[in-house]
Formats: C-alpha cells, sequence, structure tokens
C-alpha cells in the first residue's frame, strides 16, 4: 500500500474533491474527452486513517474538509499528473446536455412514425412560424421563464398560465415555454397547462417547447403536450443526433427552431435544411451577451430562412440594431419576465 501511495504523490500536481456521484461523472466526462488527466486509486488510509500516507495526508484532507459529514455519500479525490493539460471546467452547454441525456435514460424509448404522424395535420390554427411572418414589423416570441443559469432566479414561482395570458395580452406572436426542470425551474407541465388554457383564447398563441432535445422521444412528449414547434440547440448535438430529432418534428407536422452561435454552427445548421434558425446572442460557454452575434451571422442565412434573434434584448434600440441585421423575429424572455409593463415593452420591441 505504501508503495501505491508513494507512485500517487510522485505523480501528483493537484488534488480536488469531488463530491457526489453526477459531479464525478460530469468529470470523468470531461477528462475523457480532453484526455487531460490521469485517474489513481487513492488508499483509504492515506485519507483517513493514521497509517503513512507519504507525509501529505493532511494536505489530502483539508480538500474535503468542507465534506467532512459526506463520507459516506461517495466523495472522491482526484489527482493530475505534472505532464497532464490544465482540467477546464466544464462548458455549461456540455453539462445541461448531459445532464439531459441523463434525465430521459430511463423512459426514452424509439418512437414510430406513425405515433408521430398521428399529430400532423392536428391543428386549424395557424403554426409557429407561420405566425412569425409579419411584413412590416417584427414579431415576438414571448417566454416563460422563472430562473437561468446565467441569472439565477428571475421571478421564482411564477404560474405559467398566468405569465402566458399576460403575454398573449400584451400582443405576443408566439410563446416559448421552458420545460427543463434543473436549471431553468420550467416543466412539461407548464406547456400542457399553456398550450391549454390558451385553446380558449380568440387567437390561441402557439408555443414552442423550449428544453435541450437530444431524443426523438421528446418530440413526442412535445406533440402530446400540444407544442407548435421545438428547438435544436446546433452545438449540443452532432449531425447524427440532429437528423433524427428534425425528422420526428417534421413527421409530427412541428416546426423546428435551429439555434447557432457562430458561422460554423450556422454551416452545420444549413447542412439539415431548415426553415426558422435562431442566432443566440448569449455565449453558452462565458454567458456573456454580444449583440453583434446576431448582427454576424443573420446576414449570411438564405432568403427563404425566418431569422429570429435571441438573448440580451432589452430595449427597442437592441430591436432596431436586430431587424437592421436582418431578423424577422425577436425571442425575449428575461427583459419581459421582469417588465413592469409588458405591453409596452412588447410594443416597442415589434415597431422598433
Amino acid at each position: 500500500m505504501e508503495e501505491q501511495v508513494a507512485q500517487f504523490f510522485a505523480e501528483v500536481r493537484d488534488i480536488i474533491a469531488v463530491d457526489g456521484l453526477d459531479e464525478f461523472g460530469d468529470f470523468l466526462d470531461q477528462a475523457v474527452a480532453d484526455a487531460a488527466v490521469r485517474l489513481f486509486p487513492v488508499p483509504w488510509a492515506a485519507v483517513r486513517s493514521t497509517e503513512s500516507g507519504g507525509g501529505r495526508e493532511q494536505e489530502i484532507d483539508a480538500g474535503h474538509a468542507p465534506m467532512q459529514k459526506a463520507w459516506r455519500k461517495g466523495v472522491k479525490t482526484i489527482a493530475r499528473s505534472p505532464g497532464s493539460a490544465c482540467l477546464r471546467p466544464v462548458d455549461k452547454l456540455t453539462e445541461i446536455m448531459d445532464a439531459k441525456r441523463r434525465e430521459i435514460a430511463p423512459f426514452a424509448r424509439p418512437v414510430t412514425d406513425a405515433e408521430l404522424a398521428a399529430f400532423a395535420g392536428r391543428h386549424s390554427s395557424p403554426g409557429f412560424r407561420q405566425s412569425l411572418t409579419v411584413p412590416g414589423r417584427l414579431t415576438v416570441i414571448a417566454e416563460v421563464k422563472r430562473a437561468s443559469p446565467s441569472v439565477g432566479q428571475i421571478r421564482e414561482g411564477v404560474d405559467a398560465v398566468a405569465q402566458a395570458r399576460a403575454y398573449s395580452a400584451a400582443g405576443a406572436d408566439c410563446l416559448s415555454v421552458l420545460t427543463e426542470s434543473k436549471y431553468f425551474k420550467g416543466g412539461l407541465k407548464d406547456l400542457i397547462d399553456v398550450v391549454q388554457d390558451q385553446s380558449g383564447w380568440k387567437r390561441p398563441l402557439p408555443c414552442i417547447r423550449k428544453d435541450f432535445m437530444v431524443h426523438p422521444y421528446q418530440v413526442l412528449e412535445a406533440a402530446q403536450a400540444g407544442a407548435r414547434c421545438v428547438l435544436i440547440i446546433v452545438r449540443g448535438l452532432t449531425d447524427d443526433e440532429i437528423r433524427p430529432i428534425h425528422r420526428a418534428a417534421k413527421l409530427a407536422g412541428l416546426d423546428t427552431l435551429f439555434e447557432v452561435h457562430d458561422e460554423a454552427e450556422l454551416e452545420r445548421a444549413l447542412r439539415h435544411d431548415p426553415d426558422m434558425v435562431g442566432v443566440n446572442n448569449r455565449n453558452l460557454s462565458t454567458f456573456q451577451i454580444d449583440l453583434s452575434f446576431a448582427e454576424r451571422v443573420i446576414p449570411h442565412m438564405p432568403k427563404s430562412v425566418l431569422k429570429v434573434a435571441e438573448s440580451g434584448l432589452k430595449t427597442a434600440e437592441d430591436a432596431a440594431r436586430m431587424r437592421v441585421a436582418g431578423a424577422d423575429a425577436l425571442l425575449v424572455g428575461e427583459s419581459l419576465m421582469r417588465a413592469a409593463d409588458p405591453a409596452a415593452l412588447m410594443k416597442a420591441l415589434q415597431s422598433a
């Protein structure tokens, strides 16, 4: 055992305490992807007993000090060798997409064409993309959004139906309903409730299921909930993952909003012949917002594509910049959620 400990400390540079299996899983995913770490078994003696551990037992324990009560919960000690690259923080989008894959793994299943096609043609009201095509002005997708990883709580506990009603009264063209629970505090029930409530309105607003789509089964869920559109985040998926999701949406009669962040992602999106593409002005690695992303990327989109600007849109001036860049529609969440007068902000955005 002492020889193992000696080998460990001979090659170790940093000690990192990782608490919990989810965090450990994320760490290993990143490690494998980057080939940036070497993992060593750490003898229990080196961490928790008085047996010799090479003279650095206290250093190891110091990494675990905040978690002294959690030893039975699976704390793991990870070490990096001097020759390895520095471990980068796990990219937030990668983290969320991986969490979504784990979340749906217990119940996701193959979906038949017949299951999806059963939803095509069910709606007589205009679809999502059609509702965003209004000559002479910008259209607005108003988002029901309780929280986000970038800002934390926005409006904790807000009722999704009440918020959607406020957007309808304010003149929104479409609705976006977050159904991701861990990071955005939404749920599929929010979408179901909003769609059911909207069906009673004279002008029901079509909804996009705003979530991190990784499997065609989520498209079936969206169709069952009454969504008229789903989101495909190009950066979070391979082309082989995008194809079956996009195909499932087409079979179910749903529109698809392809989300990109830069020119390279737009090039990938265009391989799938989209008719609606959004540019996210938020860098999902750093969460910084820069409207110049949309200004740079939108002009490269074909004329046939409906162009959506997303994130960081707070004022009529912001909206005007997007219109000049060539945007047809805006996706606005946080600003409308926080607005004291959402109708006034909606009008300012649409008429910019």
